[in-house]
């Protein structure tokens, strides 16, 4: 964690956060403490060998109604998984580890990839990716991640 160690974030139940290492500037997040995982939308999902590391490339809608804008991602898979939706089903999905930043603070997360097209928000952000570093305030939002505004030209 970059801020005090000890200091752990307050969080509202959305924030803006990066994903730096994906090339994914400002993604607004649901911070649900309720799921135990971490998910990040992906589509056109494609697993590879590199030099013998196992990784994936997908694509992303990173935002919410704009579905125009494509970033290609690529990262080290570091597992598959059987993960439970909020419906009760399950699916297996890639997980891959990559830093977050929110505000001022960062850290590394997992993220499984999912499909969030019907879904209001392109990340989730879970239980396990908050504990020991932040508390979540659900009755505020945007607490940390601010939302930076384009440069006029």
């Amino acid at each position: 964690m970059s801020k005090k160690d000890t200091e752990l974030a307050t969080l509202g139940w959305r924030e803006w956060v990066e994903l730096p290492s994906l090339g994914l500037g400002q993604v607004k997040a649901k911070v649900d403490t309720g799921a135990r995982t971490s998910s990040l939308h992906a589509f056109e999902v494609r697993d590879f060998d590199d030099s013998g590391v196992h990784r994936v490339e997908f694509k992303m809608h990173p935002n919410q109604h704009n579905t125009d804008k494509v970033v290609v991602c690529v990262a080290d898979i570091i597992d598959q998984r059987e993960v439970r939706d909020s419906g009760g089903h399950r699916e297996s999905r890639w997980v891959i580890a990559t830093p977050i930043r929110i505000g001022q603070y960062s850290w590394d997360v997992e993220l499984n990839l999912t499909s969030r097209d019907d879904m209001l928000f392109r990340m989730l952000l879970g239980r396990t990716a908050l504990r020991g570093r932040a508390l979540v305030d659900p009755a505020r939002s945007f607490l940390v991640g601010k939302r930076r505004k384009k440069k006029r030209v």
